[in-house]
């Protein structure tokens, strides 16, 4: 019998695209300014909320169930884009990010409740506090940022936060390629 397929996975909220293309058009002429990054294509960028990684598929059935019952958990809400910062830190940035203020916890929330479905799947719990955030860029060598960083955001609303996604990242050489698996409302459970 053949071993079943590996699947790299992960959980994540989806952003507007027309609040992702704006982010994208106000970071342009700023692009030089970050240099040696590693820019996400637009179509990839997104909130992830939990990294299963290598999965074997006899295992998705369990982990659809796990997320719809996250989800069921937790209440839709609203999120705005805010400014620009960096993993670990603004002096040794190793990623580029916008942060997400998260006033409803909907998105602490969601990730709360993944990982309390999943650890008991044998999944890992998350070490480091969640900060939810929009990774633009990745530096392979740390590097200090800008001390005045753009504002990329001006003008943005808030958007709906009311479904999570289990995503399958397919790696190419010329970078990964993500595919929704499901898309699961939130609060689906009343």
């Amino acid at each position: 019998m053949a071993d079943p397929e590996k699947l790299r996975l992960f959980v994540a909220v989806r952003v507007p695209a027309d609040h992702l293309r704006a982010v994208d058009a106000a970071l342009g002429p700023q692009r030089e300014r970050f240099a040696a990054a590693r820019w996400i294509p637009v179509d990839n960028q997104h909130v992830t909320l939990k990294f299963l990684g290598w999965t074997t598929e006899d295992r998705l059935a369990d982990i659809r169930v796990a997320a719809a019952a996250a989800a069921a958990s937790v209440e839709p809400g609203r999120v705005r884009l805010t400014t620009l910062g960096a993993f670990p830190s603004a002096r040794r940035a190793r990623v580029l990010w916008v942060g997400i203020d998260d006033p409803e916890a909907v998105m602490t929330t969601s990730a709360k409740a993944l990982d309390d479905r999943l650890v008991p799947l044998g999944f890992q719990a998350e070490e480091r506090e969640f900060h939810p955030h929009l990774t633009l860029a990745r530096f392979k060598v740390p590097r200090p940022l800008p001390e005045d960083l753009p504002d990329v955001t001006a003008g943005l609303g808030a958007f709906d936060v009311d479904e999570i996604v289990l995503f399958r990242s397919r790696l190419h050489p010329k970078g990964a390629r993500y595919e929704a698996l499901d898309a699961v409302p939130l609060g689906s459970g009343r």
